[in-house]
């Protein structure tokens, strides 16, 4: 099976890597858009800013050939955010997959970012076989995408927001599923089993 991950200026490449090596299997990092094509699954990974992100994505014409992809492809943190329609994280358009818009958290109370782990629930999606309702997984993140329809887990952190999303083959966690130990793990591996 061919593995892709994205390759921009936004990707926690590395720590993506060591996970999938972790669950015994290699993947590429490439920003090349045959070998982007034509791979079985496509990891779209992020930490840093979404504007600066979508920047990077538009001057190599990813922004144009992410949405146009066809096989499973996961969004990581601030990737799942880019798949998304807006960002208020600098004002940004973003790949506009996945109707819903990001939104920055707002407390007088409660630190951001939201940081550390926290539970996810109301599973809606095979890539939680085998988690359990309220399992812990790990969070860093300052904006959050609101519950839509797309919306196939839950967590609560000054709001309830979207743990995760899925539009057709496209799939977003907000934590960071290679940092999310036996949870994260089981999420990525039935990514990857995905037919």
């Amino acid at each position: 099976m061919e593995i892709a991950i994205i390759k921009y200026n936004a990707g926690n490449t590395q720590s993506v890597l060591f996970a999938l090596q972790r669950l015994g299997y290699k993947a590429v990092v490439t920003d090349d858009k045959k070998i982007l094509s034509n791979a079985d699954k496509v990891i779209f990974p992020g930490v840093g800013n979404a504007g600066a992100a979508m920047q990077s994505l538009q001057l190599t014409g990813l922004d144009k050939l992410i949405p146009a992809l066809t096989q499973p492809v996961l969004g990581v943190c601030v990737g799942m955010q880019l798949l998304c329609n807006y960002s208020e994280e600098a004002n940004t358009n973003c790949l506009g997959i996945i109707n819903t818009s990001v939104k920055k958290f707002v407390s007088a109370t409660k630190k951001i970012p939201h940081m550390g782990w926290n539970t996810i629930y109301n599973f809606n999606s095979i890539l939680l076989d085998g988690v359990k309702q309220h399992e812990f997984v790990y969070y860093v993140h300052s904006y959050y995408a609101a519950l839509c329809n797309a919306s196939i887990a839950t967590t609560d952190y000054i709001l309830p927001y979207s743990a995760m999303l899925q539009q057709d083959n496209f799939y977003g966690v907000q934590f960071h599923a290679e940092k999310s130990a036996k949870a994260g793990d089981k999420i990525l591996l039935n990514f990857l089993q995905l037919t």
